[in-house]
């Protein structure tokens, strides 16, 4: 196996593991149609994916200092940092509601705690998808790698940016149904989606979401990386790769 082979295929494990923790955290949002026992274990399954996500991206710790000179890598660092703060309290909390510790925490797990639990989950959902965005061009990167597409024709791009287009608008649509307003000030609301009426529905919604944040910040990193062009050529071929330019 080359180093190219070998270094694409690290590249496309790390992807898959960030892709199903990032899906497990928006598979556990359905508590109330997924039952404490199946959300404990997604929530299990999605912390041990962030602790591998960690060990295998450990390298990028070593150059923060770098990154943080330029708009573009000081953007990211606050996102990182923020979904550092939030993963750790969704990690408490949950640690301080679970059933299966009910035994040694249920003191401690009273209506705030899990008040603040809900707030994190929101939260995350909101900033893992930003953190996505960053780094869009090597998501899409891969996936035309996966499908053997080796450019995009000029209908082709303009075909995705209407898509993206109308994620966007469905997006700011699905973040009123939703109610993630309230959630996400940590008010108290009776207001939860109906699983009886419709389960894809919920989920259709959070990825609408989802994909508003995810073009949101990738647009923003495009203008914060032109601002690093004269010492950031590497990021614009990136770039420029994951549209098919």
């Amino acid at each position: 196996m080359s180093k190219a082979s070998g270094r694409a295929g690290r590249i496309d494990a790390r992807l898959m593991i960030d892709l199903l923790a990032a899906g497990l955290l928006l598979f556990g949002l359905s508590y109330w149609w997924l039952g404490n026992l199946a959300h404990e274990v997604a929530g299990t399954a999605m912390f041990l994916l962030v602790i591998l996500h960690n060990v295998f991206n450990r390298r990028w710790y070593g150059v923060v200092r770098a990154a943080g000179r330029k708009p573009a890598g000081r953007f990211d660092l606050l996102v990182t940092a923020l979904l550092l703060v939030t993963m750790l309290a969704l990690l408490a909390t949950s640690i301080l509601i679970s059933n299966a510790l009910s035994g040694l925490m249920s003191s401690l797990g009273g209506f705030t705690i899990r008040q603040i639990h809900t707030l994190a989950a929101y939260w995350a959902m909101i900033i893992v998808s930003i953190h996505l965005g960053l780094r869009w061009p090597l998501i899409m990167a891969r996936i035309r790698h996966w499908l053997g597409l080796r450019s995009a024709s000029t209908m082709q791009r303009w075909a995705l940016r209407c898509a993206l287009m109308a994620i966007a608008v469905q997006g700011v649509h699905s973040f009123s149904v939703l109610g993630l307003g309230t959630k996400l000030s940590m008010q108290v609301s009776l207001d939860w989606w109906n699983f009886e009426e419709s389960v894809a529905g919920f989920f259709g919604h959070c990825l609408a979401v989802s994909g508003l944040c995810i073009a949101a910040s990738y647009h923003l990193a495009k203008v914060l990386r032109m601002k690093d062009a004269p010492s950031a050529p590497m990021a614009q071929r990136v770039d420029h790769q994951a549209e098919g330019r």
